[in-house]
C-alpha cells in the first residue's frame, strides 16, 4: 500500500489468493471521499466482479478511521447538478441499483475502525458482513448539515433494525458505538481493534473456499429475498438448483465427498 497517498485520496487494491483487498487510504484527512476516490473505489468494485480468479472482497481503511464520509467542498458541486461520482457502467459500491450501474455479484466482506459516519456506515450496509472494531463511532449526520443520505442508509437501516431504530440515529444525526451497530445487525462481528483486519480477511478466505458459483447464487437469492420478498426468491429455487447441479463444482463436491477430502473448486 501507499503510504504516501494523493493529495485527493486514493484507493489501493492488493491480492491475497482469491481474495480481493479494497483499502481507502487518505488517512490525513479522516479518508473523507473525494469524486477522485469514488471513481476509484467503483473501477476496484468492477476488477472483484470481472476477474474471474478472484472470489471475495474485504473493503477497509488505512489509519485509525474507516471514514468521515463525503469531502463535501470537492463533491457538494457533484450534488448540486444531480451527478454521481460513480461513473456509469461500473459497479456501483453503494449497489442501489440505480439505472445505468453494474450491481456487484460477489461477496464483500467491510472492516470498519474508529470514525465512521455517513458514507461508512452506507458502504458498510450496502456490503454483505461487516465486522467492526470495538473502537468504532458510528454516526449518520446528514440532517446536521441541510442534506438527506441517499446512499442506502434510509432503505437499510430500516430494513435492518426496524423504522423506530433506523430514525432514531437517522434524525438526530447522533454519534453511537460498535455495541449499538451490533444489537442494530448493522455489524455482523465486534473486534478488538488489533485483530480487526486478520478476521474480516479470514471471514473472507472461508467464503473463497467454497463453491464460487453457489456462492453467488446464494448471495443472490437472499438479496432478492431481502428486496422483493420470500415468495418471489423462492421461485428461483429449482432452476437454480438444477443449474447448479449440472455444474464442474457439484460435480466435485460428490467426489470430495465421498473421497473425504477438501474440495477444489474452480467456478465452472
Amino acid at each position: 500500500m501507499n503510504t504516501t497517498p494523493h493529495p485527493e485520496g486514493q484507493i489501493d487494491c492488493s491480492v491475497h489468493g482469491a481474495v480481493l483487498q479494497i483499502c481507502i487510504n487518505r488517512p490525513a484527512k479522516r479518508n473523507g471521499f473525494t469524486p477522485k476516490m469514488f471513481r476509484e473505489l467503483g473501477e476496484a468494485y468492477t476488477r472483484l466482479d470481472d476477474d474471474h480468479s478472484l472470489r471475495v472482497g474485504v473493503l477497509c481503511a488505512a489509519g485509525a478511521h474507516f471514514t468521515a464520509g463525503l469531502d463535501l467542498p470537492t463533491i457538494a458541486p457533484l450534488m448540486q447538478r444531480g451527478e454521481k461520482a460513480v461513473p456509469l457502467g461500473l459497479v456501483d459500491p453503494l449497489n442501489l441499483g440505480m439505472d445505468g450501474y453494474r450491481r456487484r455479484t460477489k461477496p464483500m466482506v467491510v472492516a470498519v475502525q474508529g470514525v465512521t459516519y455517513t458514507l461508512g456506515i452506507e458502504l458498510m450496509l450496502a456490503a454483505d458482513i461487516v465486522v467492526a472494531a470495538d473502537d468504532c463511532r458510528f454516526s449518520q449526520l446528514e440532517v446536521q448539515r441541510g442534506i438527506m443520505a441517499t446512499g442506502g442508509a434510509t432503505l437499510r437501516m430500516a430494513e435492518r433494525a426496524g423504522s423506530g431504530n433506523a430514525l432514531l440515529h437517522l434524525l438526530t444525526g447522533d454519534v453511537f458505538d460498535s455495541a449499538e451497530a451490533l444489537r442494530l445487525n448493522f455489524v455482523q462481528k465486534v473486534v478488538p481493534a488489533p485483530d480487526l483486519l486478520a478476521e474480516a480477511l479470514r471471514i473472507a478466505e472461508l467464503i473463497a473456499a467454497q463453491a464460487p458459483l453457489a456462492v453467488v447464487a446464494t448471495r443472490h437469492n437472499v438479496l432478492k429475498a431481502v428486496e422483493q420478498g420470500p415468495l418471489v426468491a423462492m421461485h428461483d429455487f429449482l432452476g437454480v438448483q438444477q443449474r447448479l447441479s449440472a455444474s464442474e463444482d457439484a460435480a466435485e463436491g460428490l467426489r470430495s465427498f465421498v473421497e473425504k477430502r477438501t474440495a477444489r473448486f474452480t467456478g465452472r
